[in-house]
């Protein structure tokens, strides 16, 4: 028989909904999906004997932790899903404005560089980290979603921790980014393949939002081979930030847009890009004006 939460259950999820939302975030790198999984938290709790849950906080952590857990496993099964999830949900701003001290501690916090890394982890490592260093949920409570002993968790966690933190671990967006971009560009526009190949890591994956789909290329000769289509761009540009990593962005004569192109960077060689083509997502997303 399914029960109704009463107003009260209904208010005390209202006052978690923030919190789950941005735990599921941080675990699954999408807005969208997150919503998602909180969304089917409350369906859960709508059948489920609210007599029955002494601690509705925790219990709403399983629940949010457990569903996040068997969405990161089905994009493991599946990676070819998993193509450009991390730019999901689009923040463009201007390279050159100045940004509110939150708007740099959330790109620094939970930004691209940051989920690159955290999907390099499994999906045990990811929630392990995420719940337990930067929500503070207790190992024994971890345990419980992952069906594992307090102990193990705390080793998964310490696992994921050193992952994260390795000396390798791609550094966030700065001056050094940037210059490592506009040395690409001007090597596409140039032609200048060795140059290119210089730029790029030699495992570059690069993404194409297409109206049809995602288009994706692995490999520097091959991704160097095809920048040729960086030297078609007509109309205005102007650098941006895309998720709080450096960026460009083109509209054609009449203002309208034209491609976003996001670039990731580690040690100096640009390891991912990211362009936008698709004039339904284009139009979806708040855009910078035109210089």
């Amino acid at each position: 028989m399914t029960t109704h939460p009463s107003g009260l259950v209904a208010e005390a999820f209202e006052a978690q909904r923030d919190r789950l939302r941005a735990l599921a975030y941080r675990v699954l790198g999408s807005h969208a999906d997150a919503e998602d999984v909180v969304q089917e938290a409350w369906m859960r709790l709508v059948r489920q004997d609210a007599a029955t849950i002494g601690n509705l906080a925790g219990w709403l952590t399983t629940v949010v932790g457990r569903i996040s857990l068997d969405l990161l496993r089905s994009r493991q099964a599946h990676p070819e899903t998993a193509y450009g999830h991390e730019f999901a949900d689009l923040v463009v701003t201007p390279a050159d404005d100045p940004a509110p001290d939150e708007q740099v501690a959330l790109a620094d916090s939970v930004g691209l560089a940051l989920l690159v890394v955290l999907d390099s982890l499994t999906p045990s490592e990811r929630l392990a980290f995420v719940l337990h260093d930067m929500f503070a949920v207790p190992f024994q409570e971890i345990g419980q979603i992952l069906g594992k002993s307090a102990d193990a968790s705390k080793m998964i966690a310490s696992r994921a921790r050193r992952k994260v933190q390795a000396p390798d671990r791609p550094p966030g967006p700065g001056r050094g980014h940037q210059e490592v971009v506009r040395a690409f560009r001007a090597a596409a526009l140039g032609g200048d393949f060795e140059a290119l190949l210089r730029v790029l890591d030699p495992n570059v994956k690069l993404t194409v939002d297409t109206p049809d789909g995602m288009v994706v290329t692995i490999g520097a000769t091959e991704v160097a081979a095809g920048a040729r289509m960086f030297s078609g761009e007509v109309g205005r540009q102007r650098p941006v930030l895309v998720n709080g990593v450096p960026g460009h962005m083109s509209w054609r004569l009449d203002g309208t847009p034209l491609s976003v192109i996001a670039f990731t960077v580690a040690e100096g060689r640009i390891t991912g890009i990211h362009i936008i083509v698709d004039p339904a997502k284009l139009a979806s997303i708040q855009l910078p004006a035109p210089t």
